[in-house]
């Protein structure tokens, strides 16, 4: 299936109609729905923000949310016997969240039913609205213990696991999965069957095997598949960089939400884009906004600000993991990224992007005033 992903510089970039090569003629086009109920939980609109590891944190979570356009947002993968566990920290940071982040669901992984089932339990009384299942994470720590994608070999298994956390929660209950392990055992229509069999609310398919990890092109006609197989909502995922990507994903599959994952790292705006892409397409706004230099600046400000205000013990070291993403496509970013790798301390990092951005920003005011 066709994905769009050259998103043109100057003005086509700026404001691009769907063309007939990309999804058929402008009435064939299918958007993004603008709600999506899950159980009891309505996601509005129905895009959804990948868990991923190391990424989605209470601060990142808060400042998509900030940013408008993302109707789910949902921790990092958390080890089901973590959070038994009184003792691990790690754990109940992931699981640490704030009020202005609802609806947030809550990812566990982990193959005993009812060590699963009792870590559900624990994240419905934390005051979570969902709790899913990991079973798409390709990480070889994570496979050897039989937890994320490593299931997908043991179906009857994932059957045990999904009848027991059922059991234990009211609130609803979803899994993320890839489509198998690999390209001679594809599972996801009679997973994604087994779970509606189950009483699962949702279901979401990463379209890439386990060996595939991250590599390759996402086979969205799995997606598709697995929409034809049952009534639940289906949630797309995978390589999903524009609003025009969203868009050919639910226009060709049928699918009920899209999710994201590593593209909102390095946009963040994609969410509130892909809201703004199809108002448009409904008649009530323009395409879509591309952010500017000074946008950007006030991002990475306030991503960092946010950063140090929750005194979080690796700040320093997620300072310089976001920087890479952050400062793509800026004009000196490589500059900018070695000056935030040699900082030692979070506000000397801000600092550091504070003066490179005033630098940038008041030399193109003097520019413009010569001119």
């Amino acid at each position: 299936m066709k994905k769009f992903w050259d998103n043109s510089s100057g003005a086509a970039g700026h404001a691009r109609e769907l063309s007939v090569e990309r999804a058929g003629s402008a009435a064939s086009i299918k958007l993004v729905p603008a709600s999506l109920s899950i159980g009891n939980v309505t996601i509005t609109p129905a895009t959804v923000l990948a868990p991923m590891a190391g990424v989605t944190d209470t601060v990142f979570r808060r400042f998509i949310r900030n940013l408008g356009g993302c109707g789910l947002i949902m921790t990092e993968f958390t080890s089901a016997d973590g959070v038994l566990r009184k003792k691990d920290q790690k754990a109940k940071r992931y699981l640490h969240f704030y009020e202005d982040e609802h609806p947030i669901s809550a990812q566990l992984f982990g193959s005993d039913p009812q060590v699963m089932a009792e870590a559900a339990r624990m994240v419905e009384g934390l005051g979570f609205d969902l709790v899913d299942l990991n079973l798409g994470c390709p990480a070889k720590k994570v496979v050897k213990c039989n937890g994320g994608s490593g299931l997908l070999r043991d179906l009857p298994a994932i059957g045990k696991i999904f009848e027991a956390v059922r059991a234990a929660v009211k609130i609803p209950f979803t899994v993320k999965f890839r489509a198998g392990w690999n390209d001679e055992e594809i599972v996801c229509v009679e997973l994604a069957r087994m779970a509606e069999d189950c009483g699962l609310a949702a279901v979401a398919l990463h379209a890439r095997t386990r060996e595939m990890g991250y590599s390759g092109n996402a086979r969205w006609e799995w997606i598709a598949a697995v929409k034809d197989a049952v009534k639940i909502p289906v949630i797309g995922n995978g390589d999903i960089r524009s609003p025009e990507d969203a868009c050919a994903m639910v226009t060709q599959t049928g699918c009920d939400a899209v999710m994201i994952g590593r593209s909102a790292p390095s946009n963040p705006w994609i969410f509130r884009q892909i809201e703004q892409y199809c108002a448009a397409h409904a008649g009530t706004a323009s395409l879509y906004d591309q952010p500017s230099e000074g946008d950007r600046y006030q991002m990475i400000r306030t991503y960092f600000q946010m950063l140090i205000e929750e005194e979080l013990p690796d700040a320093v070291g997620k300072m310089k993991q976001f920087a890479s993403w952050f400062t793509h496509g800026v004009p000196g970013g490589a500059h900018l990224r070695k000056e935030i790798y040699e900082s030692k301390s979070a506000p000397e990092i801000l600092k550091r992007v504070e003066d490179f951005f005033e630098a940038r920003l008041c030399g193109a005011g003097a520019l413009a005033r010569e001119v």
